[in-house]
């Protein structure tokens, strides 16, 4: 099989022609070179075409721009190699235009010309004298800032630390290269950085256009929760008043059955027969003659204690506390009094007192509901007196009975 690149004897490398060889010896100093059949190897990066020559090329570049996908084409730009020495362009030419007297003579290869200035400024960054001298070369000699960004661009060249080689006729000064003046390098270097600049302003504009259409969305879900929120707690508001409707309704049927049981129960300690329902219907709305009818009776003045506690709830049924404080005193009075009937300062109020015109004595119903308990009115009135022989601990527990319930029915008074 015919050889298809050769291989450098010292180091192993495979090159694609003659051209090749010759560089690789003049940077290398490798001379023993022989002919391969083994293809030098074409790994085109699928992302973004760039060719790689080996394996470590291709890791390379993938680490670098983390493109990972490669097309082998070895097989497409394999060819036999040809050991001729390759004619210099000089004589290439001459032959072209007839010129020529036939002679191989190649030209010589030398290293360009840099700018000498940017060349030490970027030996003294830190940078290779070979990868400095191709980075000005092929960047035009124009910036040491150009000079970088072509070594950033090519850092991963497997060539970029080889001596570059340019044909002697290219320096001679027949058509040299005009260098810049500092005036002229410092404008290059304005007009790059005022480009730096736009395309960086360019590019926080749109990142503003992106954060402001962030900021919309999220405005956009904030609102969408808080509608979803209080849809949520209008829900729940209209579940717990159906609920709190409920539980009066019952509330309601649970104290019109105790009044019947009551009623009931007290026609029959009468002595009464019991109602009969069909004519209890028709005869509901006159309740005023029951009332009228039974105020001397221990059944009536409890009805009369329930009718002032209502009294005192209604009055001033926008203050629970008040009303609360003021049954938990009538309750203590009528404890102690059943509790300690001998002890005559449970038995005597004084209705000048602060505490006692605050919690009960200014409260319509709060004195009317003690006389009912049994005190009265003595020495013009200054006092509430109960007398030991007119305590009815009977009268008194029927008190506590009706003021327990009033504190603990949350619907009382509201009928």
């Amino acid at each position: 099989m015919a050889g298809v690149s050769l291989m450098c004897g010292d180091c192993g490398t495979l090159l694609k022609s003659v051209e090749e060889a010759q560089e690789h010896a003049e940077l290398t100093k490798h001379t023993n070179f022989s002919e391969s059949t083994e293809a030098v190897l074409n790994l085109v990066c699928s992302a973004c075409g760039k060719p790689c020559r080996s394996k470590t090329d291709s890791d390379l570049h993938t680490k670098r721009t983390g493109h990972a996908e490669f097309v082998d084409r070895t097989s497409e730009s394999t060819k036999p190699i040809s050991l001729e020495s390759p004619k210099p362009q000089k004589d290439v030419e001459m032959e072209e235009t007839g010129d020529g007297s036939g002679g191989t003579q190649q030209e010589e290869m030398v290293v360009p010309e840099v700018n000498h200035e940017l060349l030490k400024e970027l030996e003294e960054m830190g940078f290779p004298k070979e990868r400095t001298i191709r980075a000005l070369h092929y960047s035009g000699n124009v910036s040491a800032e150009a000079a970088v960004n072509w070594i950033v661009e090519h850092e991963n060249d497997s060539d970029i630390d080889q001596m570059p080689l340019v044909p002697v006729s290219s320096k001679k000064p027949d058509a040299p290269k005009p260098s810049l003046t500092p005036e002229e390098i410092k404008q290059k270097q304005q007009e790059l950085k005022e480009r730096a600049r736009k395309k960086k302003e360019e590019e926080e504009k749109l990142k503003e256009r992106e954060r402001e259409k962030e900021r919309v969305r999220v405005g956009r879900e904030l609102l969408e929760a808080k509608r979803i929120e209080e849809d949520n707690e209008r829900k729940r508001m209209l579940a717990l008043r159906k609920a709190e409707k409920e539980e009066e309704k019952r509330a309601r049927e649970k104290i019109r059955q105790k009044l019947e049981e009551d009623k009931a129960e007290r026609r029959r300690k009468l002595g009464l027969p019991p109602e009969d329902p069909a004519a209890i219907k028709p005869s509901a709305p006159p309740t005023e003659e029951k009332k009228s009818s039974l105020p001397v009776r221990p059944a009536t003045k409890t009805e009369q204690m329930r009718e002032c506690l209502r009294t005192l709830k209604q009055n001033h049924k926008d203050d629970d506390a008040k009303v609360k404080a003021a049954f938990n005193t009538l309750l203590t009075f009528a404890k102690n009094v059943a509790t300690n009937p001998n002890e005559e300062k449970f038995r005597k109020i004084r209705l000048s007192n602060a505490n006692f015109q605050e919690r009960v004595g200014k409260l319509q119903g709060g004195i009317e509901f003690l006389q009912l308990c049994g005190f009265e009115k003595i020495e013009g009135g200054e006092f509430l007196f109960l007398p030991r022989d007119k305590v009815d601990v009977a009268v008194l527990h029927s008190a506590g009975s009706e003021l327990n319930s009033a504190i603990s029915n949350p619907f009382f008074g509201v009928l």
